[in-house]
């Protein structure tokens, strides 16, 4: 297996606002859907498979008969096949398998930020034909997370989504953002330019808080692409805030020179 070993911390339900968007995004929707033979592949799913079995239960709202495998680096974390989901030995190289769908969650944060590029290519290299990667970071009890979708092309979106209720401005979901980003929340840098624009449209959105921090937020995003930041306005209410963007929004500046 390629990698290292990392912490494994996991919980009950941490993964719970990633989950929620990928049964509902239509590019996931649409890959598990249109393949003959679906299969999802949970990297690195730490010292419980309480996660990964989250996930299958959550995809097969999708589509029934998705096949999910959790991936461990660790010998000692790897444990029995249970309700309906495989568990391996793997790392970076898939153990071989052609997913369509890789979940690494809290993995590459534990990396250094130079070995990222690396190992989403290395990941993205072996997915089925239009496969995607989501890398993500959460926190202990999920209550702010952050993803990026990525592809054979390289990084496609950023997603920021929080608890309404625990969570009192956008930026402070900025301490989970994945490894790319997470030193770049500097002046000078995209990503650090959109938390503080979500940050002022919280603040103009504010005499709507009596409403409760959800319709705030839908005021604030609508707010925000009315300036003409690409950020997708949701149709339907979501329990969670999100903000999701282009990676050409986030990138960090070099890429993009």
């Amino acid at each position: 297996p390629e990698g290292v070993v990392t912490r494994g911390t996991t919980n009950i339900n941490r993964l719970r606002r990633s989950d929620r968007r990928l049964v509902h995004d239509p590019d996931v929707r649409a890959l598990l859907r249109g393949a003959t033979r679906p299969l999802v592949v949970d990297l690195g799913y730490g010292a419980s498979p309480v996660t990964t079995l989250e996930l299958a239960a959550r995809l097969r709202t999708v589509r029934a008969d998705v096949a999910v495998v959790g991936l461990e680096i660790e010998p000692s974390r790897v444990v029995p096949d249970q309700d309906g989901v495989s568990f391996r030995r793997g790392g970076f190289e898939l153990a071989g398998l052609r997913p369509h769908l890789v979940r690494a969650f809290n993995v590459l944060r534990q990396y250094p930020e130079d070995a990222v590029p690396g190992a989403w290519a290395r990941i993205t290299s072996a997915l089925a034909d239009g496969g995607l990667l989501i890398d993500g970071t959460c926190d202990e009890l999920g209550r702010r997370a952050t993803w990026i979708t990525v592809d054979a092309s390289g990084p496609r979106s950023l997603t920021i989504a929080w608890d309404p209720f625990t969570v009192e401005r956008p930026s402070d979901v900025a301490e989970r953002l994945p490894k790319v980003l997470i030193h770049r929340n500097v002046a000078g840098e995209r990503v650090h330019e959109v938390l503080r624009a979500a940050d002022r449209a919280w603040d103009v959105a504010a005499p709507l808080a009596p409403f409760g921090p959800r319709v705030r937020w839908r005021a604030a995003v609508t707010a925000l692409a009315a300036q003409g930041l690409p950020v997708t306005v949701p149709r339907r209410r979501l329990r969670d805030n999100v903000l999701a963007l282009p990676w050409s929004a986030v990138a960090p500046a070099e890429d993009t020179q």
